[in-house]
């Protein structure tokens, strides 16, 4: 991507340095996310009826989450975003080479993230419910994939945190502050919006 020179529009003025991508419900839902993931995760066994609450409230983010990205603002909405296998595929390449396309959105890779992301959660939520259940109270294999699902989803946290930090040094671009401020920088000639 070249960095060109800012120019003034017909009426004169200067573009927008930074555009606004995230809205506030999509801010908050990553955040909360990530404190109640956290939580939920440290507490585990050792202290039950916190740990089943901030499970419960996972589960809602992840509801309406999931909702938000049918009825949302244009970046949060999945049909913005989600691309086939193929295209991940590619852009996978493409960064490994240093070559990939800045998206303003979710950049491909991204995307698969959230829905691995949504759906190892919802496993996890799943599973955590059945544990409660008189069915499935002491069931072996409920609680070993509700553990396995825990330390899977922790595994894609760390590969999500390093594409981030990836995509921020490859496009220069801070995207961590972009999920607390909702704004990135003004799409480029070369950037996909």
């Amino acid at each position: 991507m070249s960095a060109e020179p800012m120019r003034p529009d017909a009426g004169g003025a200067m573009p927008p340095t930074t555009v606004k991508v995230w809205d506030p419900f999509v801010r908050v839902f990553h955040w909360a996310l990530v404190a109640l993931f956290v939580f939920a995760f440290l507490t585990g066994d050792e202290w039950q009826g916190p740990h089943e609450t901030a499970g419960y409230v996972i589960a809602g983010l992840v509801a309406a989450r999931i909702l938000w990205g049918l009825i949302g603002s244009r970046h949060a909405r999945f049909s913005t975003f989600v691309r086939s296998p193929v295209e991940v595929a590619r852009f996978i390449g493409a960064t490994a080479r240093f070559s990939a396309p800045r998206y303003l959105g979710h950049n491909p890779a991204g995307a698969a993230m959230i829905l691995a992301l949504l759906a190892a959660i919802g496993v996890i939520a799943t599973t955590g419910y059945m544990m409660t259940t008189d069915a499935y109270w002491g069931v072996e294999w409920v609680e070993g994939m509700h553990e396995t699902a825990a330390w899977g989803t922790l595994g894609l946290i760390v590969l999500h945190v390093a594409g981030v930090a990836l995509a921020s040094i490859e496009h220069r671009e801070n995207l961590v502050r972009a999920m607390f401020t909702g704004r990135k920088r003004a799409p480029g000639a070369d950037d996909r919006a």
